[in-house]
């Protein structure tokens, strides 16, 4: 899976992670439903801290299609309630 943080480019995510990045999407889903900012804050790091850690950057030339698109670290609250869908950020 191609996972894009917006400013910071794109990361190869093995499937086989996908659960505990839906665990982290759900607590920053809570956080912004409940419109707790230090929650949210808390949670969107610990999302594309995780994705970082897990995820293989591609290179710079490489560009291929997203199958997923997270906010950039720095992200209102507002703007990220805009991007969630049904099931989150992360489907699944």
């Amino acid at each position: 899976m191609i996972v894009r943080i917006l400013g910071e480019g794109q990361r190869r995510v093995d499937d086989a992670v996908v659960a505990g990045l839906n665990a982290l999407d759900d607590e920053l889903v809570a956080a912004v439903d409940a419109g707790d900012d230090e929650a949210f804050r808390a949670a969107l790091s610990a999302l594309l801290d995780k994705v970082r850690e897990v995820g293989a950057p591609l290179p710079d030339d490489e560009i291929m299609p997203s199958d997923l698109v997270l906010p950039t670290p720095d992200a209102s609250l507002a703007e990220v309630r805009e991007l969630l869908g049904d099931e989150g950020l992360i489907p699944g």
